[in-house]
C-alpha cells in the first residue's frame, strides 16, 4: 500500500512539475520559413497591413505576412536599411544607405513616387505619429533627417553627438535615439528640432535595437548580450536583462507585455514586463543563426526575422559567407 502510494505521489509530482515547466515558457516557436530566392544582404524588416516589407540589398521584397507569397518589389533602393509608413497618406518610405536618400512609394500600387536626399548614410527610418513626420537615422553623418510626408521634403536636420542606430517616439513630442558608438540615448525635442540630453546607458555597450512601452515610459535598448531598460522620463537605468548574443533588434508587445530581443546567435529572447521596473527572461526561443533583426505584428503577436543559410567562415573572415539564394524570413508564432 505504501509502495503504491509512493508511486502515485511520484506520478503526481512529475505531472505538476511538467505543468509548471510548460507554463514557464512563452509558447513561441518557429512555425514557418518564407524563402526569397535571391542574393544580397539585409537589415530591417517591417510589417504593415498584413504585408511584410523586407529590406534586401538594393530592393524591398513585399510578402503576404500569413503565407509568405510575393506581393511585389520596391526596386533601386541601394543599400536599403529600413521601411516606414504613413498610412493616412498611403505612402511608404525606404532608407537607402549607399545612395543617401529615401525612396517614396505608393502603398496601394507600389509605384515609386519620388526620391528625397538625406544626409550621409540613412539607416533606421520610422514614422513619428506625434509630429506626423518621417525620420531617418543618418549613421555616417551622425544626424537625423526630418521629412514632411505631405511635401516629401526634408524640413530639418538634427545633429547628434554619436552614430544613430535606431529611434523611437514617446508619442508626446520626444524622440529617443540609440547612439551606437557612444553607448548613450539621445533625447530629441522633435517639435523644436533640438537635442535635449544624452543619457549614458552604461554598462550597456553598442546599443542597436530600441523599443518603448509608452504606458510605463520604459525604453528597451538591445546591447551586447544585454537588454538595458531605461526610464524615459529621466534616463535612469532601471534593469539589466541578459539576452542572446548579437542583438540588432528589439520589439515590445503592449498586450502580452513581452519584450523581444532578436539575436544573431539564433535565439529570440522573450522577456516579461512584470512591472515597470521588474523584467524576467521567459525563454530563449530557437530561431536561426543570423536572425538578428525583427519586427512584430502586435495583432497576431507574430515575430518575423530575416536571415539566410551560411557557409563555414574561412580563416580571417569576420563573418561567414552567405549561401547564394538562401535569403529567408523565419516566422516565430504562438500556438493557434
Amino acid at each position: 500500500m505504501k509502495k503504491s502510494l509512493l508511486i502515485l505521489t511520484s506520478i503526481f509530482l512529475s505531472s505538476v512539475s511538467n505543468i509548471v515547466l510548460a507554463q514557464s515558457g512563452s509558447g513561441y516557436h518557429l512555425t514557418q520559413t518564407f524563402h526569397i530566392k535571391s542574393d544580397g544582404g539585409w537589415d530591417y524588416i517591417a510589417v504593415n497591413n498584413n504585408k511584410l516589407y523586407v529590406s534586401h540589398s538594393s530592393q524591398v521584397n513585399i510578402l503576404d505576412a500569413k503565407t509568405g507569397d510575393s506581393l511585389g518589389v520596391i526596386p533601386n533602393t541601394n543599400g536599403v536599411h529600413g521601411i516606414a509608413f504613413d498610412n493616412e497618406l498611403h505612402k511608404g518610405y525606404t532608407s537607402n544607405g549607399r545612395s543617401s536618400n529615401v525612396t517614396v512609394f505608393d502603398l496601394k500600387t507600389n509605384n515609386i513616387l519620388g526620391l528625397i536626399a538625406t544626409e550621409d548614410g540613412p539607416d533606421a527610418i520610422f514614422y513619428d505619429d506625434y509630429s506626423k513626420k518621417i525620420i531617418t537615422c543618418n549613421g555616417r553623418a551622425k544626424s537625423l533627417s526630418v521629412i514632411d510626408p505631405v511635401t516629401d521634403k526634408v524640413t530639418a536636420t538634427i545633429p547628434l553627438s554619436g552614430k544613430p542606430e535606431t529611434a523611437v517616439s514617446d508619442g508626446e513630442g520626444k524622440v529617443f535615439v540609440n547612439n551606437e558608438d557612444k553607448s548613450e540615448i539621445a533625447v530629441v525635442d522633435i517639435v523644436n528640432y533640438k537635442v535635449l540630453d544624452n543619457w549614458s546607458i552604461a554598462p550597456g555597450e553598442g546599443p542597436s535595437g530600441l523599443s518603448i512601452d509608452r504606458k510605463t515610459k520604459r525604453l528597451f535598448s538591445g546591447c551586447d548580450k544585454m537588454l538595458m531598460v531605461i526610464d524615459a522620463s529621466n534616463g535612469k537605468v532601471v534593469a539589466q536583462v541578459p539576452t542572446g548574443d548579437g542583438c540588432d533588434g528589439t520589439a515590445f508587445d503592449p498586450t502580452l507585455k513581452y519584450v523581444y530581443s532578436s539575436n544573431g546567435d539564433g535565439t529570440l529572447t522573450v522577456i516579461k514586463e512584470e512591472s515597470k521596473d521588474k523584467f524576467t527572461v521567459v525563454e530563449n526561443v530557437p530561431t536561426k543563426r543570423g536572425a538578428r533583426t525583427c519586427t512584430l505584428d502586435i495583432y497576431s503577436h507574430t515575430v518575423y526575422l530575416p536571415t539566410a543559410d551560411f557557409k563555414e567562415a574561412a580563416s580571417g573572415e569576420r563573418r561567414p559567407p552567405m549561401v547564394p539564394g538562401s535569403f529567408q524570413v523565419v516566422v516565430v508564432s504562438l500556438p493557434q
